[in-house]
């Protein structure tokens, strides 16, 4: 079967990836993006997870009733990849297969894989740190050179990744960032004022997770700079879904995951005017 446009979504087995996957499929062909069939990627990094995902899917009465899958006459496919964005080797793995399976590119990727720990020590951090940022950072460079001229990559970051609860020493280096390596550098730093026991007193909030997102937002705007100063079309995005109930938040928050999936969609899908490098939510773009 052919498509005429190819999408991602990480983390895709449960909650807001599972959402966005099922949203994509219902939103799609009344999108300005619909140009035929489109495949989905649903990616996950537990493989009978992943297809327990996509069984989940093909049985959901809504996509049945709206005939958005192919299997009921619409125009969506989803497949399962297993991908895992903390090792190296199945990153690589999942875009050679993509190379190799779509040699016209991809329309999409929303990088939602993620995790939020209990507690706060080194370890902590250093285990949300090497995913929600290194993992993020590094699928999002392997992915980029796989996008169509005109893609989109939505990195899902959050509320918490503001800089509001920083010294103003440390905001003020965030906002002065202008490459992915400086805001690595700021990871860094955290991880060994963490390590030290000093992290309050050098500006930080104690916080593993709200810092981890504050550097995919950082890092999503360098990159987007990066890129539209080469001259590449590539509309590079972070967003906040906003407070959702999932297995995440512990059963806290006022969305449902339907709701918290409609920033990433958008960003996938609609008309942005061009606008990269931002961070968005509510449909429209924030201060950080």
């Amino acid at each position: 079967m052919s498509y005429a446009r190819v999408g991602v979504v990480t983390g895709a087995n449960k909650g807001i990836g599972l959402a966005i996957v099922r949203n994509l499929a219902l939103q799609y062909p009344k999108s300005p993006l619909n140009d035929g069939r489109l495949l989905i990627y649903l990616t996950a990094r537990d493989q009978n997870r992943g297809e327990a995902a996509l069984q989940s899917l093909q049985e959901d009465v809504q996509l049945q009733k709206a005939k958005a899958l192919v299997r009921h006459g619409g125009l969506t496919e989803v497949k399962f990849h297993e991908l895992d964005i903390v090792d190296t080797t199945s990153i690589k793995n999942f875009t050679e297969h993509l190379k190799s399976s779509h040699n016209e590119g991809v329309d999409f990727v929303i990088n939602n894989a993620g995790i939020a720990m209990q507690g706060f020590d080194s370890n902590v951090v250093k285990t949300t740190l090497r995913c929600n940022y290194y993992g993020t950072l590094e699928a999002t460079k392997h992915f980029i050179p796989l996008m169509k001229p005109n893609g989109r990559i939505a990195n899902v970051a959050s509320m918490t990744g503001k800089l509001n609860k920083y010294s103003d020493t440390i905001r003020d280096q965030f906002l002065a960032s202008k490459t992915v390596s400086d805001i690595t550098e700021l990871m860094e730093r955290f991880q060994s004022d963490v390590d030290a026991g000093k992290e309050k007193e050098r500006g930080w909030p104690s916080a593993g997770y709200a810092v981890s997102k504050a550097g995919v937002i950082g890092m999503t705007r360098a990159i987007a700079t990066a890129e539209k100063e080469k001259g590449s079309k590539i509309l590079i995005n972070s967003c906040c879904p906003g407070y959702v109930k999932t297995d995440m938040t512990r059963g806290g928050g006022s969305k449902t995951p339907d709701q918290g999936a409609q920033m990433p969609v958008m960003l996938a899908l609609e008309d942005l005017k061009d606008q990269t490098g931002l961070f968005w939510q509510d449909e429209r773009p924030i201060q950080w």
